[in-house]
């Protein structure tokens, strides 16, 4: 539904403000935006990646005529310098480092190991020359290569030699420090080559070593002007049977240079890995070779020679010569490289080739020289019925192959028609599932309006509960106060009230003495009642004795003051 349908809708539907308005077209954009966002262009070459190499059981399968080549052009160079092969190269490096810190474990890394096959490999080899404190960490971004190397690594009895990382090189963060790093064809694949150098180079010990083994040619493997004028001129030398491109099936009647970073990582910036590789670490070892021998050795023309043909030599040969001329001259540079690397500066080892400069920019790519003639019918190696039996064998190859891919088509047609009413379907649910979504999300803008009354309602009431909660504490408090006053005096009273206790009871004790002392006193009473009115009467007599006798002499003092005699 677009953006004015659900405008009106909710004008129709729901009188909401607007705010709410505004939000809900800002909803139904993000979901139209969700389902107009294709997938980027790095997620399709990643998932691209992983397809190609999920079953790529031998990533190193290549024709009998590139053996022929190397073993008759590079492997000479390689015995040159005390390597029997390539291999040879990260063993020897990875042997230096065990030896020289016996005693301890050394840590390896390998960025980009894909089966794992030179990585186990060297650990066999390492195990028997006698060095068992080793470790070396695989990373790579496939995890079905991945585990086919941790199987190769369990059969050989060399588990606990590996460990597994499953990661992308473009934005892999080292987690440990190693002692050397190692990169068999696996550059050529990635993007953010500094980042990834940058990340070895910290976690590089500073005697630490970078072992390469890689491709460095024009990005997506394409060929240099220079190069590529030459390649299809000894095209034009080539029978028609020779330009059959084995892995496309396509006939190549003049070399279509292809782009092969087009869809995948493959070659993605070859041509930077060199210029990097200076600006991050310093060489101690440099061998390049090869280029315009590449197309006729590799996977896609080199099934088409024969090891074991004389034309055929002969013309892989007369390439060879070409490409050491002409890079002796300045005029090519290698597109392969076997190179050793460290973090500080050293002797340097190379070979007929120093490093390369750094390629030239897309802006002074010359353009290859067109082709004034695609056959060079007089060079075939054999006659014309020959070669007509040798394109009738392609074309048979070609049509069985067509067969099966007809059988394959028709079978995919059948499931794309399969999947066609499963689209349709699941369309039709997605339309009815799209307008559920309006529905809930025109309801749910209706309950954010009431979401927010009913927050600015809550809010009042926090207010209102603030206060309350202050009085409430208030009184709490108070309550606490008095409850304590309460506690002293329920205290006092019981102290008290067991001293009433004790008073009474002494009350009792002292009432019943003084009622047996009122007892005694009135038997005493009883008893000394005649005793005390004798008694009585004999203060009486006694007073009166005495008042008698004073009152005679007073009388007799009173009678001699009156008549003038001196009392005697």
């Amino acid at each position: 539904m677009s953006a004015h349908g659900a405008e009106l809708l909710t004008s129709v539907i729901w009188p909401i403000s607007e705010r709410a308005h505004k939000k809900l077209t800002k909803i139904i954009q993000m979901k139209t935006d969700w389902r107009c966002q294709a997938v980027s262009g790095y997620e399709t070459r990643v998932a691209s990646e992983i397809q190609i190499y999920r079953d790529r059981t031998d990533v190193h399968n290549l024709p009998p005529i590139f053996h022929y080549w190397s073993n008759r052009y590079v492997r000479p160079q390689l015995e040159r310098r005390g390597l029997g092969s390539i291999e040879d190269m990260f063993l020897r490096e990875l042997e230096r480092h065990c030896a020289q810190h016996s005693g301890a474990t050394v840590r390896f890394l390998s960025v980009g190991s894909g089966n794992c096959d030179l990585e186990t490999g060297v650990a066999a080899s390492l195990r028997a020359r006698g060095y068992e404190d080793f470790v070396i960490e695989c990373v790579d971004l496939n995890p079905a290569m991945l585990r086919r190397g941790a199987d190769r690594a369990e059969k050989l009895g060399l588990g606990g030699k590996f460990a597994f990382v499953e990661a992308d090189l473009n934005r892999w963060v080292a987690q440990h420090q190693y002692h050397a790093a190692m990169a068999d064809q696996s550059l050529h694949h990635v993007v953010e080559l500094e980042s990834l150098f940058g990340q070895i180079g910290e976690s590089l010990l500073p005697q630490g070593t970078f072992i390469i083994s890689d491709m460095i040619g024009r990005n997506g493997h394409l060929r240099w002007p220079e190069a590529l004028t030459i390649v299809r001129e000894f095209w034009q030398e080539l029978p028609p049977s020779y330009r059959i491109n084995c892995q496309s099936g396509r006939y190549e009647a003049v070399f279509e240079d292809a782009d092969c970073s087009t869809e995948s990582f493959e070659g993605i910036r070859a041509q930077d890995i060199v210029g990097l590789l200076k600006e991050y670490f310093h060489f101690r070892f440099f061998l390049g070779f090869g280029n315009v021998i590449d197309p006729f050795v590799d996977r896609s023309f080199g099934p088409n020679f024969d090891p074991h043909a004389v034309w055929d030599c002969e013309f892989i040969d007369r390439v060879h010569r070409c490409d050491e001329r002409e890079m002796a001259a300045g005029r090519l540079q290698p597109t392969h490289m076997l190179a050793v690397l460290g973090k500080q500066a050293g002797s340097p080892l190379f070979g007929a080739f120093t490093p390369p400069a750094v390629m030239a920019a897309s802006g002074d790519i010359a353009i290859a020289k067109p082709v004034e003639c695609a056959y060079s019918r007089g060079q075939w190696p054999h006659s014309a019925e020959a070669e007509l039996e040798r394109i009738c064998a392609a074309v048979e190859s070609a049509e069985n192959r067509a067969k099966d891919l007809e059988t394959k088509l028709n079978g995919a047609i059948s499931d794309q028609r399969r999947n066609e009413t499963e689209f349709q379907e699941r369309t039709a649910w997605a339309l009815q599932l799209d307008r559920q979504l309006l529905a809930a999300s025109l309801y749910i803008v209706v309950k954010e309006e009431e979401l927010d009354s009913r927050t600015a309602w809550v809010r009042r009431l926090e207010a209102e509960l603030a206060g309350q909660t202050a009085e409430t504490t208030r009184l709490e408090n108070e309550l606490t106060d008095r409850t304590q006053w309460a506690l002293r005096m329920q205290s006092e009273l019981v102290e008290r009230t067991e001293w009433a206790l004790r008073m009474q009871l002494e009350l009792e004790e002292r009432t019943q003495w003084a009622l047996s002392l009122d007892r005694e006193l009135s038997d005493l009473r009883r008893r000394t009642k005649p005793l005390l009115i004798v008694a009585t009467y004999l203060r009486r007599l006694l007073w009166f004795a005495r008042w008698l006798p004073a009152r005679v002499m007073s009388r007799a003092r009173n009678s001699v003051r009156a008549s003038g005699q001196p009392a005697s």
